[in-house]
């Protein structure tokens, strides 16, 4: 029944895998795997007490399911440090051949929480072996803690064993989209897809390379294709949205964010809900909806999130409906509301060169770098661009060196309309300057 109940599981029929494992325990009412399946459910449904009803009906303390369950209703409580003090505890009464298994799967429990520094400690006192495993792991972790080269290193040599694993085909698109190495990324979700038409992680991985590519059409084809694996998942239907509203289809952005919205709401929590309140306001005003897109960005002022950038958003709204003494007050409020002043009144700059004051843009810009050391990296894109607009070319080509040098990032995403396709960020200065003595 408890195997019956993981094949629901895995299907989505989440009703009925609760029947299959109720109906394990009515036939073994102390049944260890019954128990510790309900344990693990109550705990992804944040329903803790009930988490420790079931654990407290495991009567033998010793079983490894009692003690990696014990530590983990904590530590999916935050409470990592009463975790690990367990943990050590019970580590001690370890047999001397259980030692390795005991280590991983401690290891395995935080990363799978996402405390990838207390996955790597109990890593470290492991033999380190060459096996699948372990690698995988390993490469986890370092993903998990931010050295992405590394965790790209291991997830090649898993793939160098075993190609036909989809799983280390998504870690590794994973690893390459942090790195923002997109085509890469994408490249490596299509082998997981060719593996598994149907595997909802790499038709994600993909959807999300394609748009950070700025190809928009087919990031929406995928994006719509994730949402046929997961229709419950409200973040297929806000991106299929975001490149709608890229691809100036603004009535069908709101008919997808509109979807997302439903779904969001149904699922009850959800990270994405700011998000979708903010693209929707987006594609009103586009529509010449004001009052609508002020409608659902009012919706996130009990929400938990930046209220400053939402302001911002609002004079957003209403410096594209013309409206800039309106726009004037919610950016005021913006910056009197900030922690950080420098970075929101970059936001509002940018709002202001998206609806073309371009020459307010330009003196913002010099009041922010009088304001920030000289260890400040942003806006320099934008004050190139203010001056390539208002032909000032000297300045122009002092601040696109600067910003090529300081954030090549941003110049990527803000300049490369100026340039050739596919122009690397370091040839834009040399090409700029050679064409503009032309």
């Amino acid at each position: 029944m408890a195997d019956i109940a993981d094949y629901y599981q895995m299907e989505g029929k989440y009703d009925e895998s609760q029947q299959a494992i109720d109906r394990a325990l009515e036939l073994e009412p102390k049944s260890v795997v019954a128990l510790n399946y309900k344990i693990h459910v109550a705990i992804d449904q944040k329903d803790f007490n009930a988490a420790e009803d079931y654990l407290s009906q495991l009567v033998d303390h010793q079983l490894p399911e009692y003690v990696y369950s014990r530590a983990e209703i904590w530590i999916a409580q935050d409470e990592t440090e009463k975790a690990d003090d367990y943990l050590r505890k019970a580590f001690e009464d370890v047999p001397i051949d259980e030692y390795q298994d005991y280590v991983l799967d401690v290891a395995n429990l935080y990363s799978d929480y996402d405390y990838n520094e207390k996955a790597l400690e109990w890593m470290m006192r492991a033999k380190q072996e060459n096996t699948d495993d372990f690698k995988e792991l390993m490469g986890r972790t370092m993903f998990g803690l931010g050295k992405y080269d590394d965790s790209e290193r291991i997830f090649n040599e898993l793939i160098d064993r075993n190609p036909f694993q989809k799983r280390y085909w998504n870690a590794l698109a994973n690893t390459q989209f942090m790195k923002e190495d997109y085509g890469a990324s994408v490249t490596s979700s299509e082998y997981a897809i060719a593996i598994d038409p149907s595997d909802a992680e790499g038709v994600l991985a993909k959807a999300n390379g394609l748009y950070h590519l700025e190809n928009y059409e087919e990031a929406l084809t995928y994006f719509e294709r994730y949402s046929e694996i997961e229709p419950n998942d409200e973040y297929g239907f806000l991106n299929q949205g975001s490149c709608l509203i890229n691809l100036e289809r603004f009535e069908e952005a709101v008919e997808k964010l509109s979807k997302a919205l439903e779904v969001a709401q149904d699922n009850g929590e959800s990270s994405c809900l700011v998000e979708i309140m903010q693209e929707l306001a987006f594609a009103y005003c586009e529509l010449r909806m004001p009052e609508t897109s002020l409608y659902y960005l009012e919706q996130t002022d009990e929400m938990d999130c930046n209220h400053s950038d939402m302001d911002v958003v609002k004079g957003h709204v209403m410096l594209a409906s013309d409206r800039p003494e309106d726009a004037e007050e919610f950016f005021k409020k913006a910056i009197q509301a900030s922690a950080d002043a420098p970075h929101t009144l970059l936001r509002i700059i940018v709002s202001l060169y998206d609806n073309r004051y371009v020459e307010a843009c330009y003196r913002m810009l010099q009041q922010l770098f009088s304001m920030v050391g000289d260890d400040w990296k942003d806006g320099y894109s934008y004050m190139a661009l203010c001056c390539y607009d208002l032909k000032r070319d000297e300045d122009f080509l002092h601040y696109l060196k600067l910003a090529c040098q300081r954030n090549q990032p941003e110049a990527q995403t803000v300049l490369s309309p100026l340039f050739p396709k596919g122009m690397p960020v370091e040839e834009f200065y040399g090409y700029m300057k050679l064409n503009l003595k032309g």
